[in-house]
């Protein structure tokens, strides 16, 4: 099997974190220069590693291997939050750099044909998955089209800015690849709590949101009896408190459900809102589980609504993000490899965080490993692992990597 080189992904990570660097932690959305100049300096590297690199029209950045196939993609993304930590998606673009040039040392896997990309945008700094979507062939064009930044710039008019706009953009070549595989910090808990080094993704976390909008009546706060109030605020509150008692009742250990923003109308100490709006995102792998919990949030606003005192409309706010289930072979392969690497210091585990996977699997099968986040921490400057896991975690996947493609060479011959 492949043996990684240390020292040489690590100096990687470190230089890719050099570009936007603030502090401890990484600042490169997704078409700002510093990620353009991250893209570049990524392009260069695959060349460097014997790869025909491209970065294409939407700034996705692929290296090609002149090997034929059957091809295993590898990578992840390189664009960052807005305040981000510096392995959130860099940790599985220079695995997949670091994967090929392992496998083209090692004579035994020289003539495996490994894919290493980085997928623009995954972070929505624009558009979600842009990358990742766009080489699907599963971007709207009605999505692009109304897709803009944070500070209002049009995303056309960023592949403008970024010289971008009539470069060609790549495709999936059909017939060419085994599958996808990306690596990602964990970004919570369970493997350092467990004292554990390896994670096998077994799926992705499907993602609702609702938006519930409450509208009563406006009155003055001193001279509206309670009896005849029509209070928008009172209604969004008990919403939020049933949603919290009922959806435990149903919930697993895994689910995860968010109230992150409410407004009340007009928002003044002395006056009677007149109307509230709450947000509620909720995720689990399970998509039976996440159309009752929809269920629940539905008949609890109708019951509101249905008093007749105050009306509550219950809205969907973002497209349902589906569960991703990940390959149950390639799980195998990596299940494997952890034991080789990390024995009896692993597990199979879902992702509560979204990954451009969710869209890959459609088209190819796919595979996820974690490594440890230290306390849990991510999406922010804190956000770091131990150099070990870093190490350990990029070795699964090589070795993972390598015995899927030696199984595929040998189905297809």
């Amino acid at each position: 099997m492949p043996k990684i080189n240390a020292e040489r992904l690590l100096k990687d990570l470190r230089d890719l974190r050099a570009i936007g660097t603030v502090g401890h932690g990484v600042v490169r959305p997704a078409f700002s220069d510093t990620d353009m100049e991250a893209r570049r300096w990524l392009k260069k590297r695959y060349e460097e590693a014997g790869l025909d690199a491209t970065l294409d029209g939407v700034g996705n950045v692929l290296g090609r291997s002149r090997k034929n196939g059957p091809a295993l993609i590898i990578g992840s993304h390189s664009d960052t939050q807005p305040e981000g930590g510096w392995l959130d998606g860099a940790l599985g673009v220079i695995y997949g750099l670091e994967v090929a040039r392992a496998c083209a040392e090692d004579p035994e896997t020289a003539d495996l044909a490994i894919d290493a990309v980085s997928w623009q945008d995954e972070e929505s700094n624009f558009l979600g998955c842009l990358g990742s979507r766009s080489w699907c062939g599963a971007l709207d064009p009605l999505d692009e089209a109304a897709a803009t930044g944070p500070d209002g710039e049009s995303l056309a008019d960023a592949l403008v800015r970024t010289g971008l706009a009539d470069v060609p953009r790549l495709a999936i070549e059909e017939g060419r690849h085994a599958g996808y595989l990306e690596a990602h910090i964990e970004q919570g808990s369970y493997l350092e709590d467990a004292g554990e080094q390896i994670g096998v993704v077994t799926a992705i976390v499907g993602i609702r949101g609702m938006r519930i909008v409450f509208t009563g009546e406006q009155n003055h706060a001193g001279t509206t009896t309670m009896a005849r109030r029509k209070d928008a605020a009172a209604a969004m509150f008990e919403m939020a408190h049933r949603i919290n008692q009922e959806f435990p009742i149903v919930a697993n250990e895994r689910t995860v459900w968010t109230m992150g923003d409410a407004t009340i109308e007009p928002g003044a100490s002395s006056i009677v809102p007149g109307r509230a709006e709450l947000t509620l995102q909720f995720r689990d792998q399970d998509e039976a589980l996440l159309n009752r919990l929809e269920g629940i949030v539905q008949a609890i606003g109708a019951e509101i609504h249905d008093r007749g005192r105050i009306g509550a409309e219950v809205l969907s706010s973002r497209t349902p993000i589906k569960p991703s289930k990940m390959d149950d072979g390639f799980q195998a392969h990596i299940d494997a490899a952890a034991e080789r690497t990390a024995p009896g210091c692993w597990r199979r585990m879902p992702s509560a965080a979204g990954h451009d996977p969710m869209v890959i699997h459609e088209k190819l099968p796919c595979a996820m490993l974690f490594i440890p986040s230290i306390a849990g921490i991510s999406h922010d400057f804190a956000e770091d692992s131990h150099d070990a896991d870093i190490v350990a975690g990029c070795q699964v996947l090589a070795d993972a990597a390598a015995s899927i493609l030696q199984e595929a060479q040998a189905k297809s011959r």
